[in-house]
């Protein structure tokens, strides 16, 4: 019964979009519904038992076994503390787990870029996209690039574009970035969530891996509803990707290079973690201060709160709409603190909770296989408020001229960006094997 309320999910997503839309006359009924089969047909193929799922599963192992290479430099650089990781300490294990790994995978994207091995998986997505959604190819390939790259990175690929877009297309490159994830911090996600178990880690491959493919269609989807095309698109002939300006000069030169973008990433996903959680700290201070007052304290026990901070207003509040989403409605409360804390925080605290949810530190019973693979798909993506300044920044940078459109469609990409992970959670709910 849950896998067929994910169709009202479907619908209540959409319906979202669509209340933000800024022409709401100009509903792509053909692309909306053209992008859902499409994701609905590559989760089958990438999650089902079917002729292409052992290609699906040779390249999640190919991942896994890249990731089981990173831990001899990791165990190089902090020795024993890899095998006892400060006794179940989250923070600490992140740091000598997740972040060494978003460096080696940053090296790793990079020589595979050198060595054109992107820029051909990236071309094979694009054309797939171009074909069935009948989309420019400028919007194809930026899309496609954005599964592979991070949201600052992909642009790049169509930078020669940027300049002469119309508003949809730079709303749906940047809600292609919102609603992807790099590469580079795959890796960490599945550091969190299969731990030491290779058999975990080859799983969480998999889910993650078809959650950046399938948002690809979603962002199309959501990013056409909000902000549908009403200029007359520029003309562009066989885009192709663009060149590095500064490219590597041989394989090691990209791979120090890599490395060294993939530690900037690194610092900067543990500046914001140290920030974002401290503030959250802070926030919930009086926050409990005031649910302990006697009738708030007496309201929030009659609705099953015991006590009141930021994670269970989140919980309350994107309840209903994970139950639309498919999630049984005894585990909505604990999904949807994950939507909010990745909306409104970071992503890489919500998958720290996710893991939480799925290996409790108390022993207890976690949450149920679905809802935790449903959780991956939901929180694999950028889209938060935090993003919004990095998209701004990044894309101002390569293309100055559209800076003013850039921060207008800003916040409409972030929520579409949001709600494309969200489709794809409940299109992938509908669809996994139980």
């Amino acid at each position: 019964m849950d896998r067929l309320v994910g169709l009202l999910g479907i619908v209540v997503l959409v319906g979202l979009a669509w209340g933000i839309s800024t022409s709401r006359g100009r509903f792509p009924w053909r692309l909306v519904l053209t992008g859902i089969l499409l994701q609905a047909a590559l989760a089958m193929v990438m999650l089902r038992d079917t002729p292409l799922v052992g290609v699906v599963d040779a390249v999640s192992r190919a991942i896994t076994a890249a990731l089981d290479a990173s831990q001899a430099g990791i165990a190089f650089l902090f020795g024993p503390a890899v095998s006892n990781p400060g006794a179940g300490s989250w923070g600490f294990m992140f740091l000598v787990h997740a972040l060494p790994k978003i460096i080696f995978m940053a090296s790793l994207m990079a020589v595979l870029y050198h060595l054109g091995v992107m820029q051909r998986l990236i071309a094979a997505l694009a054309w797939l996209l171009q074909k069935t959604l009948r989309v420019t190819g400028t919007e194809a390939l930026a899309t496609a690039a954005n599964v592979f790259m991070g949201q600052t990175e992909a642009p790049l690929c169509v930078k020669p574009y940027l300049e002469r877009m119309t508003r949809s297309q730079l709303n749906l490159v940047m809600t292609g970035g919102f609603a992807t994830i790099a590469g580079s911090v795959l890796a960490a996600y599945i550091g969190m969530l299969g731990g030491e178990d290779p058999a975990q880690r080859a799983m969480w491959v998999k889910q993650l891996l078809t959650a950046s493919v399938i948002s690809a269609p979603a962002a199309f989807v959501l990013a056409k509803v909000i902000v549908p095309e009403t200029e007359s698109l520029p003309d562009e002939s066989d885009p192709r990707i663009a060149e590095p300006e500064d490219p590597a000069a041989n394989l090691f030169d990209a791979a120090a290079r890599g490395a060294t973008d993939g530690m900037r990433l690194a610092i900067n996903v543990a500046a914001m973690l140290v920030a974002f959680v401290s503030l959250l700290a802070l926030i919930n201070m009086p926050l409990g201060a005031l649910g302990r007052a006697g009738p708030v304290e007496g309201w929030l026990g009659a609705v099953g709160i015991e006590r009141l901070n930021l994670e269970a207003v989140f919980g309350l509040v994107f309840a209903p709409l994970a139950w639309t989403m498919g999630v049984p409605w005894e585990e909505c409360r604990f999904f949807g603190r994950l939507m909010g804390e990745k909306l409104v925080v970071t992503e890489f605290l919500a998958f720290q909770t996710l893991a939480e949810g799925i290996h409790p530190p108390d022993g207890g019973p976690g949450v149920s296989d679905r809802t935790a693979r449903m959780a991956a798909f939901a929180l694999c993506g950028f889209a938060n408020f935090a993003s919004i300044g990095i998209q701004i920044g990044g894309l101002s940078a390569i293309a100055p001229g559209r800076r003013k459109d850039l921060v207008q469609l800003a916040m409409r990409a972030m929520v579409g960006g949001a709600l494309a992970s969200w489709l794809t959670a409940s299109i992938a709910g509908m669809v996994m094997p139980v």
